[in-house]
């Protein structure tokens, strides 16, 4: 007998008590409350083969060659103040080396309110930037050539008229509509469950939806007509599966009211777009991005007939958890956001904002807004990550999350599908209830330091540095004002109020929406203008009446 196995053998004589190893936490699970296991072994990994980044079911990415051929586009979402301020932020990020513009819009643009209406008093400018007219959307984008850069905006009830604007400045710019790329928001369904900037009841939100389908297909082809958005849903409180399986119905829903219109899937399906946020559990945001993908094609492939691989790919905009950001500690958010960034990309992103430091404070600073570009560029310039093709796909352990989140997001379906489809659903209030309840979930496990959250309920110091805040010029509000009422003053009186009536009877009747929008634009009629003759028309929604 060796040495060595006399060792072993006193340490298992038969007296002995096996010892459970001392770990740091009772239960180990992800955000979604999927328990982790201490170490993954292939059993625990699908055992189908994956195939190949850019075929069906796309859980490896929607590209055959993903950031090898090129990377991701950069966006930085800003938008403050008037145009002006604005145009100024969008011509430094793109001096920076950003590759696309993200416009926020201020609430009364939103909502469809012009800077003058009283419910607009003390909002101007203050979220996003103030559009009323054509005018202050020619300055917004003066000097960006429209041809060359791709354009997303975070608008959704009066999605269409700021596309009309887009439209509008590129024809003045010599760009024809079919040359225009970007996306508009437009996800009306996501404002019903968790943001509430509507206008109107849902019937008539989808037929204006299903109108810019229809009108981009014919139009502007390039152009990305909803991004179906889970941020907003997320940022509410919904753990990762909910963010999945209420953005996928979300989508399930714009597909079955643009069919029911008469579209053909094959030709608006491509145009359909996603966008979703980024936390901090690293591994289960890259499972829920390769998980989305494979649920959207299959949903899009054996639920709806779509043929054209490009009406089965799930695309994705991304962009930083908003709600992570703390104002305590302010500079330690550059590592949140370089962590969720991260996670963003080894998911297969196809555009990301990355948040500024100081976004819990105020609106960014240029420095902080810089930094937040620099994060995306030292990951695909420095880090190596963008050479590989789904480095992480094969991990038992991403595998294994990926399988549990679509088994979940599937038995949310179920429960949506029984309720009567996602509209129903959300009528019902079932997605609020659901995202309300892991929104107090989640603020109990933080409140009893079950969630660690750095610098807020550990770690946290008495005293802190300040750092530069943003501020917005209580004038330029004035301004903004002074500036829709002098486009009222010089409009041409006869050509505006045509431009209304038409949109009007076509509202009344069953014409296309778009078409009288664009026109309405042109003759220089407002947001709110516009917005007023769909109320009259269509009414506002109020939530339980």
């Amino acid at each position: 007998m060796g040495p060595q196995y006399l060792c072993y053998t006193r340490l298992v004589t038969k007296d002995a008590k096996p010892r459970a190893p001392k770990l740091r936490k009772a239960k180990f699970a992800t955000d979604a409350d999927i328990e982790i296991k201490g170490a993954y072994v292939p059993a625990d990994a699908p055992a189908e083969p994956a195939s190949p980044a850019g075929q069906y079911p796309f859980a490896r990415g929607v590209q055959e060659t993903m950031y090898r051929g090129q990377l991701w586009t950069m966006r930085q979402y800003a938008g403050f103040g008037t145009a002006a301020e604005s145009n100024r932020r969008y011509k430094y990020l793109l001096a920076q080396g950003g590759k696309g513009l993200s416009v926020a819009f201020d609430l009364p643009t939103q909502m469809g309110r012009d800077s003058d209406h009283a419910m607009a008093r003390g909002e101007v400018g203050r979220v996003g930037v103030a559009i009323d007219s054509l005018d202050d959307m020619r300055v917004l984008f003066d000097g960006i050539p429209l041809a060359d850069v791709s354009t997303s905006m975070t608008i959704n009830a009066t999605a269409a008229t700021l596309l009309a604007l887009y439209i509008a400045v590129g024809e003045e710019q010599g760009v024809a509509p079919a040359a225009l790329r970007g996306t508009i928001q437009n996800d009306i369904l996501k404002e019903y469950i968790a943001r509430g900037t509507y206008i109107y009841p849902p019937a008539a939100s989808m037929r204006i939806i299903t109108d810019t389908f229809s009108y981009c297909a014919a139009h502007v082809p390039q152009w990305n007509t909803v991004s179906i958005s889970g941020y907003h849903i997320r940022e509410a409180g919904s753990d990762a599966v909910q963010e999945v399986a209420f953005t996928l119905a979300d989508g399930i829903a714009y597909v079955e009211a643009a069919l029911a219109a008469g579209l053909d899937v094959d030709e608006f399906a491509p145009r359909l777009s996603f966008f979703f946020n980024v936390h901090n559990n690293f591994l289960e945001e890259v499972a829920k991005f390769r998980a989305a993908r494979k649920l959207w094609a299959t949903i899009m492939r054996d639920r709806f007939g779509a043929k054209s691989p490009k009406s089965q790919m799930l695309r994705f905009h991304s962009q930083t958890a908003g709600v992570t950001l703390q104002a305590q500690q302010p500079l330690v958010n550059v590592a949140r956001v370089t962590l969720q960034a991260l996670a963003a990309v080894l998911g297969g992103t196809q555009s990301l904002h990355t948040n500024s430091y100081d976004e819990a404070l105020g609106l960014p600073t240029e420095e902080a807004a810089r930094i937040a570009l620099r994060t995306q560029q030292v990951i695909g310039h420095e880090s190596g990550v963008a050479d590989f093709i789904d480095p992480l796909g094969g991990s038992w352990a991403v595998e294994a999350l990926t399988a549990e989140i679509e088994r979940r997001v599937g038995e949310y379906f179920a429960r949506i599908d029984k309720l009567g489809g996602m509209v129903r659903a959300i009528e019902q209030g079932f997605p609020q209830a659901e995202i309300e309840r892991r929104a107090y979930e989640h603020q109990v496990a933080v409140e009893k330091q079950e969630r660690i959250v750095v610098g807020v309920n550990d770690f946290v110091m008495t005293e802190e540095t300040a750092v530069p805040v943003a501020t917005i010029d209580p004038a330029l509000e004035e301004d903004q004002v002074q500036r829709v009422r002098a486009v009222r003053a010089r409009r041409n009186a006869s050509e505006h109020a045509r431009s209304l009536k038409a949109l009007d009877d076509a509202a009344q009747g069953t014409g296309n929406l778009v078409v009288p929008i664009v026109g309405a634009v042109k003759a220089m009629a407002t947001v709110g203008e516009i917005a007023d003759v769909l109320r009259v028309r269509f009414g506002e929604h109020h939530p339980g009446r």
